[in-house]
């Protein structure tokens, strides 16, 4: 067979492609279908849980199973993603109504993480039972799966709106859903109101269904928003922690502040976040009235304690809490799904609108198929009541047939061609018999104990029972007001079995106030080793321990913390680091690495000079490279906010060997790496900008470079292979360069 080669343009099918791989993410992965509000991944765990016969009253199965049989059968993307949808499925704190009865680890409100999947157990809850997968036989369409050897429900036959009471979060190719969970009685309350009066405004349905309810309990502090969000399906909701005050019972105890809720947003790894942010603010002094800070946190809820000083201002505190860690925070709202095959942006009305027109779907298709059964069992019931009247006939019909296949043709069309009646009399009535097929079969099936007559009276009971049903089918299907009641009394048995009370308290809070006081200005010791270790010391602490700091550190910078360390590094940058950013330490603490406070990067520069910016003011610092370039530059040219600029132009290769601050002195002294010393006037050194090149200090010898630079102070010697250089006793060289240079 000949190949068929299809030639395209590149970039169309690149684009191509991508989109039908973003629309399959969209509508196949990350955002929840309106009508039954579940994600595909979601939808095939809760069926294949129901295939496997995991009702609530059977025993719990491994996850492993469950997940393997998902994956097998509808879901093959891998078991992780089943396996976290399984565990999302069974966490209170997460649902509203959680769907999945987990037995074993299935993780923490704290961030722990669930067991494996072959230690942990779980079955379906009773409320997925009969809310989510009740009728599924009778409602929803089935289609293929992956690979056409089964088939799955294309929705579930949700009896109420789940994209509200359990919300749902997603983050899809350019769009992502975030609707957060609402309490199932107040939402029945609403689909009812809604279902009597579709034009009912977003502030009559908050009368009903106030705000979203979440699990973690906790308070909504803008109410006001609320009908915004609800009518734009867009906003933010402001989540707030709950706090309750517990006073010491004898005179010894601390007063308390015990927080027992927190917000929604919080669950997991932000406990631990919140409770270091805390022992910040006690470190830093903003939480003076906090002396101890435990996490009691168990399975009966979340309980972390503040131990507080005596006489402590609970409202600061409270409004410390608010304005300064997640104790306050923000949730997202943006109530995206897939309506009819696109995502759809919905507001509450559109949400309610998407799922009556399913259940309207769902209840018309139901209601069809229970009347068609009805009907079946009506013409079965009338047939065997029309036998028992002439069962004499039947008899002799069936004594004189030779087989079945005779029997039921006399039945169904009164041929009697082929029947030998025992005894005459029977044929003319024989004749008028016209049974339906299904009649038919019925008679020839009846066992003799029917003719009983109790059981002739029991049967003609069960057809009147079929005739009200059959009447009380069709007015439903015929009237759409009789639907909706019943949509309505399947809500209320729904809401009566089901319903949780409210855990989330909704109120316009007051804004947390809070004028953060200045920070005192005070003195510190900024010291950096070797390795690029950087810390903040007390001046106590450094006077302490002074000859080891200098012993082990690099560069040792007395400073202010409302001033900045000025780092000069041989590339020509300068990083600026405020003294406030620099975490304190204590003498034995390694510190923190400078990369991670500022823009320094220890692989391709190294400091040549490190400073402060009071030290700096008012003086010029001296500037010279490896190629022999010096200049002058006032440290005015480096007041800015920027936390990294350009100190010093360099040319191709070059680099700075040396920045020296200039206080006072009057001569320089120049070393190069072959141990050539030259000395002159400072003043000769011209002042110029930062971003100029300088100008010639010494006439370099090829291959030698520029290695150090020092201003003469007093009796300055330094070390040259060991050798001893009084830099104060060089001849001072005169312009001509004449006697100016001293070899060692």
């Amino acid at each position: 067979m000949a190949e068929k080669i299809i030639k395209t343009e590149y970039s169309e099918e690149m684009q191509r492609s991508y989109m039908n791989y973003s629309m399959s993410v969209i509508t196949a992965r990350a955002i929840p279908d309106a009508r039954d509000g579940l994600k595909p991944v979601q939808r095939r765990v809760l069926y294949d849980m129901s295939e496997l016969h995991l009702s609530h009253d059977k025993p719990h199965r491994k996850s492993a199973r469950i997940v393997g049989d998902t994956m097998g059968k509808y879901h093959p993307h891998g078991d992780s993603s089943i396996y976290d949808t399984l565990v999302v499925l069974s966490q209170d704190f997460k649902k509203g109504m959680p769907l999945v009865d987990g037995h074993g680890n299935f993780g923490s409100i704290e961030g722990d993480g669930a067991a494996a999947m072959r230690y942990t157990e779980a079955r379906l809850e009773k409320f997925t039972e009969e809310v989510y997968l009740k009728d599924l036989d009778k409602t929803v369409a089935f289609v293929p799966n992956y690979d056409e050897t089964e088939k799955e429900p294309e929705v579930l036959p949700v009896r109420v709106p789940n994209l509200l009471i359990n919300g749902s979060e997603g983050i899809a190719v350019g769009m992502s859903t975030s609707i957060p969970p609402h309490n199932l009685g107040e939402v029945v309350d609403l689909v009812k109101a809604y279902i009597d009066n579709p034009a009912l405004e977003t502030e009559e349905m908050l009368n009903l269904m106030p705000g979203p309810d979440f699990p973690t309990g906790g308070i909504i502090a803008n109410k006001k928003d609320l009908a915004a969000i609800y009518e734009t399906g867009i906003g933010k909701i402001k989540l707030r922690g709950r706090m309750e005050v517990e006073l010491g019972k004898r005179r010894a105890d601390r007063d308390k502040l015990v927080i027992t809720e927190i917000p929604y947003t919080m669950i997991g790894a932000g406990i631990n976040k919140f409770l270091i942010d805390i022992a910040d603010l006690v470190e830093t002094k903003k939480l003076p009235d906090v002396v101890d800070i435990s996490n009691q946190s168990n399975k009966e809820g979340i309980r972390i304690v503040l131990e507080l000083k005596k006489d402590a201002d609970i409202d600061k505190i409270r409004n410390i809490l608010y304005k300064k860690t997640k104790l306050e925070d923000t949730f997202g709202v943006n109530m995206l799904a897939i309506a009819e095959g696109r995502p759809e942006t919905l507001n509450l009305r559109g949400i309610l609108k998407n799922f009556l027109d399913f259940q309207h779907k769902n209840t018309q298709k139901k209601y069809s198929v229970l009347l068609q059964k009805e009907l079946d069992k009506k013409e079965i019931q009338e047939g065997l009541i029309q036998a028992c009247d002439v069962i004499d006939l039947i008899i002799a019909v069936l004594r004189g047939s030779k087989n079945l296949k005779d029997a039921k043709a006399c039945l169904m069309e009164g041929d009697i061609s082929k029947i030998s009646f025992k005894t005459p009399g029977f044929e003319e009535d024989a004749k008028k018999l016209h049974f339906t097929e299904r009649q038919a079969s019925a008679i020839l099936e009846m066992r003799l104990y029917k003719l009983i007559g109790l059981e002739i009276l029991a049967l003609e009971k069960e057809h009147r029972e079929t005739l009200r049903k059959i009447k009380e089918y069709e007015a439903i299907l015929k009237n759409r007001s009789r639907m909706d009641e019943v949509i309505k009394e399947d809500l209320d048995q729904i809401k009566a079995e089901f319903a949780v009370p409210r855990k989330t308290r909704i109120e316009d809070g007051k804004e947390a106030v809070y004028e953060e006081e200045p920070e005192q200005v005070r003195e510190v010791v900024f010291v950096i080793d070797r390795f690029g270790y950087c810390k903040l010391l007390d001046p106590s602490v450094y006077e302490k321990n002074i000859q080891a700091v200098q012993a082990e550190s690099r560069w040792v910078v007395p400073c202010m913390t409302d001033d900045k360390i000025a780092v000069f590094t041989d590339t020509g940058n300068l990083h600026q680091i405020k003294a406030a950013d620099i975490p304190f330490g204590k003498m034995k603490d390694k510190g923190t690495p400078i990369d991670n406070i500022s823009k320094y990067d220890g692989t391709k520069e190294e400091i040549v000079f490190l400073t402060c910016g009071a030290a700096m003011r008012e003086k010029n610092l001296v500037f010279a490279t490896r190629m022999g370039l010096v200049k002058q530059v006032p440290a005015a040219e480096f007041e800015t906010n920027n936390r990294t600029v350009a100190s010093t132009k360099l040319q191709e290769g070059d680099r700075v060997a040396e920045v020296v601050l200039a206080a006072g002195q009057t001569d320089v002294v120049i070393q190069t790496d072959n141990g050539v010393f030259l000395r002159f006037l400072l003043e000769e050194i011209p002042e110029m900008k930062k971003n100029s090149r300088g100008v010639r200090g010494i006439k370099l010898a090829p291959g030698e470079t520029l290695e150090r630079l020092y201003l003469i102070g007093e009796n300055p010697v330094v070390l040259y292979k060991e050798k001893e250089v009084h830099l104060n006793r060089l001849k001072i060289a005169k312009r001509d360069g004449k006697g100016s240079r001293v070899r060692l």
